[in-house]
């Protein structure tokens, strides 16, 4: 209920919601478990909604501005309601050399999708802006399967080559987990 009324809400007055991970407790509520809302997060903007059925609607949305939270309380339904401060959007940083494998990589993610067809189920859109370390460091925080202090360290990080440099050692060590620590994805063998 609480997501049909969300997104009712933001279609009548044409406006985003934020989206946070939870410290605490599930998106499912749970009797007797208080969720705990982070401080960091990001704008979801409403691309299309189609109601399937009564009750169900197919929503697809396009991820936004980064924000803090600086108040927040859970309302009707368990739905969470706050009050946050935008983060000034990525200045455009180049991508230095050391850290270009890991636009390269993305980039062959995207290339290979619209060889098969399949752009559109990927999780990220165009325009793919594979030359800014903040954009590149967003997507791969988007797509790694990230602790969500970390995360929030991420969303939390000024400065866009920073972020990127923090994803590239995460990068690094999981490949070196898996007995790969080149970075540009090039098979020795």
């Amino acid at each position: 209920m609480r997501y049909l009324d969300l997104i009712k809400q933001c279609q009548r007055e044409a406006r985003p919601f934020g989206v946070v991970m939870l410290h605490q407790g599930r998106e499912v509520q749970q009797a007797g478990v208080m969720e705990t809302p982070g401080t960091w997060g990001c704008l979801a903007h409403l691309d299309s909604v189609e109601q399937v059925q009564p009750a169900l609607l197919r929503v697809a949305c396009r991820g936004g501005e980064r924000f803090q939270l600086t108040q927040a309380e859970r309302g009707p339904y368990g739905r969470w309601r706050g009050q946050a401060r935008l983060l000034e959007p990525d200045p455009a940083v180049a991508i230095p050399p050391q850290l270009q494998p890991l636009a390269d990589r993305l980039g062959q993610l995207i290339a290979d999708a619209q060889r098969r067809g399949m752009e559109s189920m990927l999780p990220l859109a165009a325009p793919y802006r594979l030359d800014e370390a903040g954009w590149v460091a967003n997507r791969w925080a988007e797509l790694l399967p990230l602790a969500v202090p970390f995360k929030e360290h991420l969303l939390s990080t000024d400065d866009p080559l920073t972020r990127l440099q923090l994803v590239a050692q995460v990068v690094k060590s999981s490949a070196g987990e898996a007995g790969d620590s080149d970075l540009s994805g090039t098979d020795a063998g």
